[in-house]
């Protein structure tokens, strides 16, 4: 497998695992996040859709913009990369639906473990938050495609003219 990738795809790869690494971080780890050596006492969860994102909308002046931003935002930016970075890794992935189901499935995985070991909570709102940020890495994937297919063909076209 590593003989037959790019540099672009050895350094998506490099990329991809740094990236994992800093995300497993937040999500477990880091204590700036909520996350504490010690596990909670209860299994904390929602399965409502929607519940949590309303309610930090609706109470962002009490709960603060912070907890809004690091609550909805946070989630959506932290999967961005995950998205950007699944199609330059895996063949597979560069169809959307790929790219979809697999951080769906990654995201679901990542809220079964914070219930499992009670560090955070599941909640189904997060997979949401998660699978937008991740359908939106992809998306910039594709235009970063689309415009270095367009640099390369003004290249192209120069090449020819000067010719």
């Amino acid at each position: 497998m590593i003989r037959n990738t790019t540099k672009n795809q050895k350094l998506g790869w490099l990329l991809f695992v740094a990236y994992l690494l800093l995300l497993v971080y937040f999500l477990f780890f880091a204590e700036g996040f909520g996350r504490t050596s010690r596990p909670q006492d209860t299994y904390a969860y929602n399965l409502e859709p929607l519940k949590e994102i309303r309610r930090f909308w609706v109470y962002r002046d009490t709960v603060g913009i912070r907890s809004f931003l690091l609550n909805v935002v946070g989630n959506i930016v932290g999967f961005v990369p995950g998205g950007f970075f699944l199609p330059i890794v895996s063949r597979r992935s560069k169809k959307w639906y790929n790219t979809f189901l697999i951080s769906f499935g990654f995201s679901l995985s990542v809220e079964t473990v914070q219930l499992v070991f009670k560090v955070g909570s599941f909640d189904v709102d997060d997979i949401i938050l998660n699978v937008t940020g991740a359908v939106i890495g992809y998306i910039l994937y594709q235009i970063v495609q689309k415009a270095r297919s367009w640099h390369r063909e003004k290249k192209k076209q120069k090449r020819t003219r000067s010719a």
